[in-house]
């Protein structure tokens, strides 16, 4: 099976996860292409193959060659709910020309190269595209389908020398919870890599400290005809906690290493509002910042409308892993020679996002990013660079191949 046809078998199936439910996974509709894959990597070969039931798949490809390390790889089959991943609708552009290009012609939507520059590197090259509506999902079912295709070439060729290979497909990464209850032990990699990225040449491993927050502002609803000196209207509190935080800590604002607040969502009425935010940065003293001022501004409000007007819940998402990983030289160097040898140099950069890699990383095990050829994910306007997928399968049977 080719990629293309892979991937699109996988984008079809909605896996959406949900940021605000409290079940595992998050959704249950995650567990139809987790059975899918984990009848695929039965017919694959592998051995230990299991999906547990908080949908985390599993299997092992048994060595051909002693002496080698286990190597791990992790794809996650969850897609963002920032867009929505029911009733996707890929199709393939061939060879495109680098013009604008119609998702969708009874909607008015098109993508172009002016609002998406990266689409005049992508010029000549074969890309998924969906009809607008909704996201591809190529993040992360692309990197799956890498897996899988380094996978089948194994088995199709026995004389292709390996050593033992792990492999892995998580629920919920895009909600922060792909790795809760993930197994190391049962996963037995040596090290490992997440296949969750940009382009084909890329070994990434500095990432944002993430840091989530949920701000409940509570106020007092009277009849707006007798509010004075009554009423605490939330919604305008809520306001007034965002106007407090710094003004260019915005994403729109940011890039490479800057940090950020994001607020993600904002719901509420007179009574009672709710803002979730995400505060993320590649340093942890700026992060630890920024949790000061959203400390800051909720004392503040406190002070001025009084005692517990504002509750403030901080957690914990993940940490940056690139300490750690510059500690394990072997899984960078593996990386960086698979690149090199098909000609490229390898690029790392600030990943200005997370991956399962950063949890593994923090539980033991180091756990780099690789690309995809995925493009403007978690909106309307993702697409897969088909040709560079195909690269990332290659980078992967490189990092596996025993020379003889």
């Amino acid at each position: 099976m080719n990629v293309t046809e892979r991937l699109t078998r996988y984008a079809k199936v909605d896996t959406q996860s949900d940021e605000f439910s409290t079940a595992t996974p998050s959704t249950q509709k995650q567990f139809v292409l987790a059975e899918m894959l984990k009848e695929e990597l039965t017919g694959l070969g592998l051995v230990n193959v299991e999906l547990t039931d908080s949908c985390i798949v599993y299997g092992t490809l048994e060595a051909n060659t002693e002496g080698q390390p286990c190597i791990g790889f992790l794809a996650h089959m969850d897609t963002s709910p920032a867009a929505s991943g029911e009733n996707i609708k890929p199709r393939v552009i061939e060879n495109y020309d680098g013009g604008n290009i119609v998702l969708n012609e009874e909607l008015g939507i098109v993508m172009t190269p002016e609002q998406f520059p990266q689409l005049l590197k992508d010029k000549g090259c074969d890309l998924l595209v969906t009809d607008g509506t909704t996201l591809l999902g190529g993040d992360d079912k692309a990197g799956i389908t890498a897996i899988m295709g380094m996978l089948e070439y194994c088995q199709e060729h026995p004389e292709f020398k390996h050593g033992r290979i792990a492999v892995a497909f998580t629920p919920d990464e895009e909600v922060g919870r792909g790795v809760e209850n993930f197994s190391i032990e049962r996963f037995g990699a040596d090290f490992a890599y997440t296949v969750d990225g940009f382009n084909a040449d890329e070994l990434c491993y500095d990432c944002f400290f993430a840091n989530s927050a949920e701000v409940k502002v509570h106020g007092l609803s009277i009849h707006p005809g007798s509010a004075k000196g009554k009423m605490k209207n939330s919604l305008l509190i809520a306001m007034e906690f965002q106007s407090l935080l710094p003004t260019f800590d915005n994403p729109m604002y940011t890039e490479d290493r800057e940090g950020f607040n994001h607020l993600c969502d904002m719901q509420g009425d007179c009574e009672d509002t709710v803002m979730h935010y995400i505060i993320r940065n590649h340093d942890l003293a700026k992060l630890n910042k920024q949790v000061g001022d959203f400390k800051a501004a909720a004392a503040f409000l406190n002070y001025k409308y009084g005692k517990d007007t504002i509750t403030l819940d901080i957690r914990e998402t993940y940490r940056n892993m690139r300490e750690r990983i510059e500690q394990c030289p072997e899984v960078l160097e593996k990386a960086s020679a698979a690149i090199r040898s098909l000609g490229y140099e390898p690029v790392s950069y600030a990943v200005r996002g997370g991956t399962d890699g950063a949890g593994l990383t923090a539980m033991g095990l180091p756990t780099p990013n690789l690309g995809t050829g995925d493009r403007n994910c978690h909106g309307k306007f993702e697409y897969v660079n088909l040709n560079e997928l195909e690269k990332v399968v290659e980078v992967l049977k490189e990092i596996v191949r025993v020379p003889e």
